[in-house]
Formats: C-alpha cells, structure tokens, sequence
C-alpha cells in the first residue's frame, strides 16, 4: 500500500504539471536550482575533507543545525507543505496510521527539497571518508539527520494545523505563529549583541549545537572522526530520542485530525443580518466592494497579511536604535504601503470557485477593479496614514509630514493600480478556507516568486518618482520641496491607481472565464 501511495503522489504530481505548462517551467526552474546547489555543496564537502577535524565539525554540525530548523519552520512560512497526499484524502485507504506516516515521508522525501537534502547529507562521506572512525558513524547518523528534518517538518506542521481541533483556533494560532519568527531576526541580534561574535566564539558556540535535537545526528561523525566515541554514543541517542519523539508527537496529532476532522461549518448569523453588503452602495462595484471587505475584515487568510504592519516600526526602531530612530519611524509608512498594497496581486485566487458568481452575473470587470482596490483601500489607508502621523505627532514638528505622507499614499495608490491588471492576470494556488493554512502545490512556489518580485519591481520603479522627491524633501527639511513631494505622490499614483482599473477591467472582461477555469482546476488538484 505504501509503494501504491508513492506511485500516486507521482501520477498526481505527473498531472498537476501536464495541466499547467507554467507549473511545469516552474517545477523545473525549482529542480535546477536544487541541482546548482547540490552541486556546490559537494564541491565544498570535498574540499572540507581536507581541513582540520574540528572545522570539519563545526562547518557540519553548524550547516546542519540550520537545515534541520528550516525543515520544522521554513515551511510554515514561505513554501508550505507539499499535501499532494493529504492525510484527509488518505483517510478512506485502508491504511493504519503508521503505514501512513511511513508514506507521508517518504514522499516528503521524494520531492526536490527532500533529495537535495538527502544527497548533501549523503554527500557528507566525501568529507568524513578521510577519518575512518567516522564512517561507520556516517553510516549510522546520515539516515537518521534526514528523516529527523522530514519527519519534524510534518510533525510541526500537522500539530500547528490541527492543534485545538476548532477552525477559529487553528485560524488565529496559524495568524500568532508569525509573529515570533518576524521577530527572530532582532531577538538573536539582541542576544548576540552582549557577546563579541568572531570566529573562535562561533567555533566555541557550534559544537554546543551537537548536543540538541538540532545537531545531534549531525554531531556522531566528527565526534567519532575526533576520537571521542564516549560523546558520539550520547549524540547518537540523543538522535534517537528526537526522532523517536518527533514521529510518536506526530502520529498522535496525525491521530487525532483524523478521528475529528476539520471543521468547516460557518457561524451562525442573525436573520436578515447581510453585513456589509447593506451599508455600501448597491450596484456591481458596491457588491464586489462589500463581499472583498468582509474577507478583509474576517478572512484569517486576508488578516494574516497584515501581521507585518505593526511590526514594521518595531523591526525599523530595532535596526536604527543606535542611529535616527525618529527617520525609521517616519519612513515605516511607506514601506508598509508597499507590503499592504502588493499583496493583491492574485486577489481573484482568495475567491475561489465563488468568483464563477460574478462570471455568470456578466459583471463588469471596470466595477471588480474598483470594489476590489475600495475594499482594501479601506483597511490600508487608514493604518498607512496613522504610521505616517503617529511619529510627527509626538515629534511636535510636521515640516517634514507632506513628503513621508506623499510618498505612502503614492506607493500605495501605485501598488493598487499595478495589482488591478496583474490580478486580472494571475491566479496562484492558495489554502481554501478553513483549509490547511500551510498547503502547497509543488512547482508553484519558484514561479510564485518570480511572479511577485517582478511586480514588485514594476510597483517601486512607477511609484519611484515620488519616493525620490520625497527622501530629498524629508532630508533637506524643505517644506516646498516637501509639499511638492505630497503633490507628486497623490497625483502619479492617483494616475497609475485609474489607469490599472481601466487596464485591470478591460482585461478581465476577456479574461474572466479563462481565470474560473483555472480556479476550478486547482480546486480538483
């Protein structure tokens, strides 16, 4: 049953990308950039086997560590988990739970991160073959490193999806989960900014690595090359406990998804009670505009990108404690602009098969352009002008107010504009509602990347005009430069805000059947 399993994760897999040739162009992109990888890192493994022992281990152990944490948290937050076999979909096979889990990583190690992990690790012999003592350690711990970072990696993710067995739990726990990890970057700044960080401290702090889950079953070997069998035995089992422990944490919350399902059920509602869509104007763009707002304001999906808007100022007043804290304050509004308005580039993709209502009333693409960029207008404008007055207000002093506020609203309106065409353009797959938050499609994410850098690059070069003005209005404290700054922004992204809902419409019109198509066919993916 388990070979039957792999066959049809690879048959799934195999349509997925005969359906999308993109998906394909991104699935190969993906494996060739593993593969420039690997081939760099066995290039270094090899030169690292004639180096000292101990910068053996400390390289090892240290690269390791890292490979281990990103396969627990990298997932969570960036690409996802691959669930071409989801365990939901697996329940109706006869198939115990641990014949399951046995399935789930070994197609967790079948995909092009889990190879290219497999083969670095294996690839560690090119170093560790010049110590004999370490290859019978290699052979013992290399399989061990690897299924410790595949199987953590589904372990957190199946507790942080199913945990509390409530959808409105799962929501709220899959919003918080990002904080902390924003976060991390300044928190290890701080915690390192008491310690002299050099070579012989990082050389000191690494081999405390071997001795964690993290590093233990990367540790065995150059211990062993080092001829301290007494603390490669203490790794080894410490190796064997996490794993141990990681696969019995995730076979009991693996369990218990299974046995009790997600719930998908939508709250009970007061009779006649329609929301939002009895306080906005009627019509086509009055509809549109009430049902994206109510995703804005209830979707965890649409609530989860905002997370990062009151922790910009944090991460900027970190960064620049010891410089001008006030200037990092000011200029936190434009670049919360620029994350608040991007993030619309695929907006039709939240909608689902429920975007087939609006292809069938004949609405106008124009009137989906406005409601849509009116909806998000009306959460975001009021957090950018809020960053942008807070840190003047307790300053005292607004000379400098016109060019920070210019430069945000045009970023904004900007953003807006360039994401009105581009989601008439684009669909991308994203977790349904009340859907696994952390699911992902294999050879989207490259594609996915490229997608959003490039309109990123688009958004910052036609909103460039009034971030230049406005930097030099903000340093020269010129108030006419200044206010020339405010006039600038307000009207270039005003300018490429009407010219994207006019594009944006026109497109969509003609567009708009071929993108519920699409929809459609990544819902039965």
């Amino acid at each position: 049953m388990v070979a039957t399993l792999l066959r049809l994760r690879f048959r799934v897999l195999g349509n997925q990308l005969a359906r999308s040739p993109w998906q394909l162009v991104g699935f190969i992109l993906g494996a060739l950039y593993g593969a420039l990888l690997l081939v760099g890192i066995v290039a270094g493994l090899v030169a690292l086997g004639f180096a000292d022992v101990r910068l053996a281990g400390v390289i090892i152990v240290g690269a390791g560590s890292l490979v281990t944490l990103g396969w627990a948290l990298i997932p969570l937050v960036a690409f996802g988990v691959d669930t071409t076999l989801d365990p939901d979909r697996l329940v109706v096979f006869p198939l115990t739970t641990s014949r399951m889990m046995v399935a789930l990583t070994l197609a967790a190690a079948c995909g092009v991160p889990g190879i290219v992990t497999s083969v670095a690790a294996l690839a560690t012999i090119a170093t560790w073959a010049h110590w004999p003592a370490a290859l019978v350690a290699w052979l013992v711990s290399t399989p061990l490193a690897v299924l410790t970072a595949v199987v953590a990696s589904r372990a957190v993710a199946t507790v942080a999806s199913g945990f509390g067995g409530g959808r409105r739990f799962r929501e709220v726990a899959g919003i918080l989960i990002f904080i902390p990890l924003i976060l991390a970057g300044p928190l290890i700044a701080g915690l390192a900014s008491g310690v002299s960080v050099n070579a012989d401290t990082i050389a000191e702090l690494v081999p405390l690595l071997g001795w964690t889950p993290l590093g233990a079953a990367w540790a065995v070997p150059a211990d062993a090359a080092a001829g301290d069998l007494p603390a490669a035995a203490a790794k080894l089992l410490i190796a064997l406990a996490t794993l141990a422990a990681l696969w019995l944490l995730w076979r009991a919350s693996l369990a218990r998804s299974l046995v009790r399902p997600r719930l998908t059920s939508a709250a009970a509602v007061r009779a006649g009670s329609i929301g939002w869509f009895g306080r906005v104007p009627t019509g086509t763009a009055g509809a549109v505009f009430a049902r994206a707002l109510t995703y804005w304001t209830r979707d965890p999906r649409y609530l989860r990108q905002l997370i990062a808007v009151p922790l910009v100022p944090v991460l900027l007043w970190f960064y620049a404690r010891d410089g001008d804290p006030f200037a990092a304050l000011a200029f936190s509004a434009p670049i919360i602009a620029f994350i608040i308005g991007i993030v619309v580039y695929a907006d039709i993709s939240y909608d689902g098969t429920a975007f087939g209502t609006e292809v069938a009333t004949g609405a106008r693409g124009r009137a989906d352009r406005l409601g849509r960029i009116l909806a998000a207008a009306a959460v975001a404008v009021p957090l950018v002008l809020l960053a942008a007055a807070l840190p003047f207000a307790f300053a005292g002093d607004w000379t400098q107010f016109p060019s920070i506020l210019g430069m945000a609203l045009g970023i904004l309106f900007t953003c807006y504009g360039v994401c009105a065409v581009t989601s008439a353009q684009l669909v991308v797959p994203v977790p349904g509602s009340g859907d696994n938050p952390f699911k992902r499609v294999p050879g989207t994410t490259f594609l996915q990347g490229v997608a959003f850098f490039g309109i990123w690059l688009v958004a910052l070069a036609l909103s460039s005009p009034a971030v230049i003005v406005g930097i030099i209005g903000y340093f020269t404290r010129n108030p006419t430069v200044s206010w020339i700054a405010f006039a600038i922004g307000i009207v270039g992204g005003t300018a490429v805000l009407v010219a994207g809902i006019l594009i944006g419409g026109k497109m969509l019109d003609s567009t708009g059947p071929v993108l519920l198509a699409r929809l459609k066919a990544m819902k039965n993916a």
